[in-house]
């Protein structure tokens, strides 16, 4: 073999290797959000056809940054599986209440169905242009952080100042910077800047949760309004 070609070689398996990986990564990570989405929905299913209280926003605040944050520490070992479940799982409860008391108004089932449609489409649009552009969203990572700490932190001051206002604000600022956090997201996956499938998952699965939530809270409120 000619010094060239064994260079052509090397060069052409340094590209391969890494693209190889970022596929990976990508698949493994549908996979699991795909089952760590049924697991929540079946989670959320049972608690509303057992008409199961809401937890309370306190419960609920400790136990989603409590199981965030060990499946953080767990991320790179087995467990960290089972912590994603239960991470997952523990937020399907706490949506069972919420879609239960959207279903028991005029139309919600129309309101809770419209909110699914709503962002599987956004989703699956958005995943699908950033795989296929292949463009660099990083840039948005520092915004995005900023946006949404601001509108977590304008949300509590909405529930505890009982804002209604304020709260579908931060709703429809949700519905932008979870869509935002989508393209952010698959492009990190893409280009290498995550290569950790369970924490890409986690991710991808707290987008899906609040853009679900969102949307059925600015499409209850269109609902009640009519």
């Amino acid at each position: 073999m000619k010094p060239t070609e064994a260079m052509v070689l090397t060069r052409d398996a340094g590209a391969i290797a890494p693209a190889l990986s970022q596929n990976r990564v990508l698949r493994n990570t549908y996979w699991l959000l795909s089952l760590t989405l049924l697991f929540s929905a079946g989670a959320a299913a049972v608690t509303t056809a057992l008409q199961l209280p809401h937890p309370g926003i306190l419960t609920s605040l400790v136990g989603y940054f409590g199981l965030l944050f060990l499946t953080i520490r767990l991320r790179n070992s087995g467990w960290s599986l089972i912590s994603v479940f239960a991470l997952t799982g523990f937020m399907g409860y706490t949506l069972g209440p919420i879609v239960g008391h959207y279903l028991a108004m005029q139309n919600g089932h129309q309101v809770v169905m419209m909110a699914m449609g709503g962002t599987a489409a956004v989703f699956l649009g958005l995943s699908a242009y950033a795989t296929a552009s292949r463009r660099d969203f990083s840039f948005m990572g520092g915004f995005l952080m900023t946006g949404i700490i601001m509108a977590f932190l304008a949300g509590l001051a909405a529930i505890f100042f009982e804002v209604p206002a304020l709260a579908l604000t931060v709703s429809a600022a949700f519905v932008l910077l979870m869509a935002g956090l989508i393209l952010y997201q698959t492009s990190q996956i893409i280009h290498g800047g995550e290569t950790n499938y369970v924490m890409a998952t986690v991710t991808l699965y707290v987008s899906i949760y609040n853009l679900f939530a969102s949307l059925l809270h600015l499409l209850g409120f269109t609902n009640s309004s009519e």
